[in-house]
């Protein structure tokens, strides 16, 4: 009998060590619970109908002409943003406001991430305690609009349809360039 359990006995204690061992986030996935995983998963089918360029802009995502990229670091980009301000506010997976857009190639847009953003209950960035998570993720922020008339708000970007070397929600892609001539100009003061 004890031949019998010895297998049964190393594996069971296998799996819970395994389970304690488990890192619960990583850089390149993020947080791996079930509910994270889940609606990362329901964001993914719910998105996917984007990779058609046409279907993003007929369901209301209105694309910028200008390609973002890091100002500020100087490396990465986020692509052509495309906005659906219906969805400003929401922490639904299958409804974020903003999809982000590269050049593919050949004329056209390759979908790369996609980004939730919410607006400051009290419009002050120096206070917080209206965080929102999802994916068992805080949203970045708050931080002042982007743009005259933008609100100060929390943001999270999920790159899901291109890897990003510095992490899942990490706002700008090294792997995402833009091309020359296709970023904002400056503006001179």
């Amino acid at each position: 009998m004890a031949r019998r359990l010895t297998p049964a006995l190393i594996a069971a204690a296998s799996l819970a060590l395994a389970a304690v061992a488990a890192p619960t986030a990583s850089a390149d996935h993020g947080p791996a619970t079930g509910r994270a995983l889940a609606d990362r998963a329901t964001a993914y089918s719910a998105t996917a109908r984007y990779q058609v360029h046409a279907n993003a802009v007929a369901d209301g995502y209105v694309p910028d002409k200008y390609c973002v990229f890091d100002r500020v670091g100087g490396t990465g980009a986020l692509g052509y943003p495309h906005f659906n301000h219906a969805y400003d506010n929401s922490v639904d997976p299958t409804k974020p406001a903003a999809l982000y857009y590269e050049d593919d190639g050949r004329g056209g847009k390759r979908l790369v991430g996609v980004q939730w953003l919410v607006y400051d209950r009290d419009q002050n960035p120096a206070t917080d305690d209206d965080r929102p998570t999802m994916f068992g993720t805080a949203f970045k922020g708050p931080k002042p609009g982007n743009f005259p008339g933008q609100p100060v708000h929390y943001a999270l970007h999920l790159w899901l349809w291109k890897k990003n070397p510095r992490g899942l929600h990490e706002t700008f892609n090294p792997a995402v360039a833009c091309l020359p001539g296709t970023t904002r100009p400056p503006v001179v003061s």
